[in-house]
């Protein structure tokens, strides 16, 4: 691989990836009924959308589910897969059902990164910052609440001792290896999704 196919494939995936993870973000706080005039919300909303409007009109929501979310970032993943795999070694992919378990491995591994590190920052600020009201702090709470709810009612009470984001640390974990060995069994190239 030459430099500028190095280059190519490193502002691939950084920009794909941020788009992707916003797209993920914009469905998670509908999923959480976030407060939608917090103005981080805003700018995700500004931000996704342009590409959602279209896919609104074919792919209704399932509930509180906005499936048309969910297509956006299946697209954005498979759109940074082939531009990635074409860049950096000339390969065109030819088996769209390929393609299409890789994205959703891809967008999983969105989803448990973006759950990791929305967790932890919420760890570190309650200790650095434990009331702050931060924008940014009350959206990760809010984004975080349904992940980290059913595993706060499985723990007995410490005494304001929350121990759920060890559970839900162990469980991202596992997730992560499932995803890591269906990548191995469906093939896919290595390098081609962000943190695998």
């Amino acid at each position: 691989m030459g430099a500028l196919s190095e280059v190519s494939s490193y502002l691939i995936t950084t920009l794909v990836t941020f788009y992707l993870l916003i797209v993920i973000l914009r469905f998670l706080l509908q999923l959480a009924r976030a407060d939608y005039y917090n103005p981080i919300s805003q700018f995700i909303v500004k931000a996704t959308t342009p590409l959602l409007r279209p896919l609104r009109r074919v792919i209704p929501s399932v509930g509180s589910l906005d499936t048309s979310s969910l297509v956006l970032a299946l697209i954005v993943q498979a759109l940074g897969i082939v531009l990635i795999l074409f860049t950096s070694y000339g390969f065109i992919v030819n088996n769209p059902l390929s393609l299409l378990i890789w994205a959703l491995l891809g967008v999983a591994t969105a989803f448990t990164k973006l759950f990791f590190f929305t967790i932890l920052v919420s760890i570190i600020f309650s200790w650095v910052a434990p009331q702050s009201r931060h924008p940014a702090l009350m959206l990760l709470q809010q984004v975080n609440e349904p992940v980290m709810a059913p595993f706060r009612r499985l723990l007995p009470n410490m005494g304001g001792l929350d121990l759920s984001p060890i559970l839900v640390f162990i469980c991202i974990n596992v997730v992560e290896i499932l995803i890591r060995n269906a990548a191995v069994a469906s093939q896919m190239p290595a390098g081609i999704i962000m943190g695998m």
